[in-house]
């Protein structure tokens, strides 16, 4: 027994941050169906995990539960559900890991549930067709979409290979996502479908201000750091030895063209030489 619980504990700790992601929520699924199997075999509320971790609309209940707005997250609906956001983000997520780094990928992955969260409920407190509705949010489909279109902002021209059908460019597979859900709106589960679109409104932001030179780590934390008036003065000093910071600039810089040339001509034109210098920067990140 000790034995598989330390296999267990490797391959999660071997793994990528996409699928220890992964590897949380579906545990967290099948715990949830677990107990809600025991809770039938005592009588006992089955929708008590549900009542406390997923995200409410109505406001009186949210305030009551603050955590909900991170917890709806790890919660899915059944089986397609899961298997649907699991399959999008193994394979988005993986390759995002190829042009940002761990921590950028948490960045965007749960901001993109709290910013879908906070869309949820507003919406569904400032909407006239949405105020009398008494729903509930559940899933990591805001934070998976801010993945795929984070991405697809970074790489638009960058082709997925798909069997019988051929390469489809990520911006033309994001660009359906939010179609379909802008079409489903007024259909069926419009909670969902803004939550997902609010992911993929900070998807689309952070990628934004990456390309703007500024770091996605940094930028939301810089807004409540409060700025420090420097005294003027004047200041005599010797001439400094090169700052190490001028490399990192020419790195970026070499970086940058060769994501240039991955998103004009694919992953495919790269050099070896090209390639070998992309695995070496995303190893020191």
């Amino acid at each position: 027994m000790s034995s598989t619980r330390e296999q267990i504990k490797q391959k999660f700790y071997s793994a990528t941050i996409v699928e220890q992601i992964i590897y949380i929520n579906i545990v967290v699924f099948i715990l949830t169906y677990i107990f809600k199997a025991f809770a039938a075999l005592m009588q006992w509320n089955g929708n008590f995990l549900l009542t406390w971790f997923s995200l409410p609309a109505d406001l009186n209940s949210f305030f009551i539960k603050p955590w909900t707005l991170i917890s709806y997250g790890f919660l899915h609906g059944d089986f397609l559900h899961i298997l649907l956001n699991s399959l999008v983000l193994y394979f988005i997520g993986n390759l995002f890991l190829n042009f940002f780094t761990k921590r950028q990928f948490l960045t965007y992955y749960f901001l993109g549930i709290f910013v879908g969260g906070l869309i949820f409920i507003i919406s569904y407190n400032y909407f006239p067709a949405l105020k009398s509705d008494r729903s509930y949010l559940v899933g990591a489909s805001a934070g998976v979409t801010a993945i795929l279109v984070g991405l697809a902002t970074k790489i638009p021209n960058y082709a997925m290979q798909f069997r019988f059908i051929g390469g489809i460019k990520l911006w033309h597979i994001a660009g359906v996502f939010i179609l379909m859900d802008i079409i489903q709106l007024p259909i069926s589960n419009t909670g969902g479908h803004l939550a997902h679109l609010g992911g993929a409104l900070i998807g689309f932001l952070l990628t934004s201000q990456f390309n703007d030179g500024k770091h996605i780590s940094n930028t939301f934390s810089n807004l409540f750091k409060p700025r420090k008036e420097k005294p003027l003065k004047t200041v005599y000093k010797k001439q400094q030895p090169k700052s190490p910071s001028l490399d990192k600039n020419a790195e970026q810089k070499k970086i940058d063209t060769i994501l240039d040339k991955i998103s004009t001509s694919g992953y495919e034109t790269l050099t070896q030489e090209e390639k070998d210098f992309l695995f070496s920067v995303g190893k020191k990140k």
